[in-house]
């Protein structure tokens, strides 16, 4: 089990390295322009009320905006690289790490559900559960 959330931390780490990655080949780019630009290779209506929103949303994104999420998403691509790392090497530090990180954001996925219900919210909470009371149980057996 250990191997497994492992393993999930470090397909997390990746992915939001990438992402952070990608994030800032955003800068100095006319986000507006390159979003038009696939809703017409798609074919999509660009009158449609929900592009026009997502139009707006996009026009409101500056360097400084994709700074910050670039720098978040680095920060949390570390935290789940480190506790992948240090859970494939069954360290007890990262165990504490896992729980402490995971533990602290329940709340947060508790209040999106409450927000707007969906099943993959609840999954999520389900596996994040599971996930905390199976790491403490394990660092309690070791003490």
């Amino acid at each position: 089990m250990l191997w497994l959330i492992a393993a999930f931390k470090l397909l997390k780490g990746l992915a939001l390295f990438v992402l952070a990655v990608g994030a800032l080949q955003l800068l100095h780019r006319d986000l507006a322009e390159d979003v038009l630009h696939w809703i017409n290779m798609f074919r999509v209506e660009p009158a449609h009320r929900y592009v026009q929103l997502l139009l707006d949303k996009v026009a409101m994104v500056n360097d400084r905006r994709i700074e910050e999420l670039s720098a978040g998403t680095f920060l949390f691509s570390a935290l789940y690289l480190t506790e992948g790392v240090g859970l494939a090497l069954n360290k007890n530090w990262a165990k504490y790490l896992t729980v402490v990180s995971t533990a602290a954001l329940l709340p947060i996925e508790i209040y999106e559900i409450f927000a707007g219900a969906s099943v993959a919210k609840f999954l999520v909470l389900l596996i994040n559960i599971a996930v905390v009371a199976y790491l403490a149980r394990d660092v309690r057996r070791a003490e």
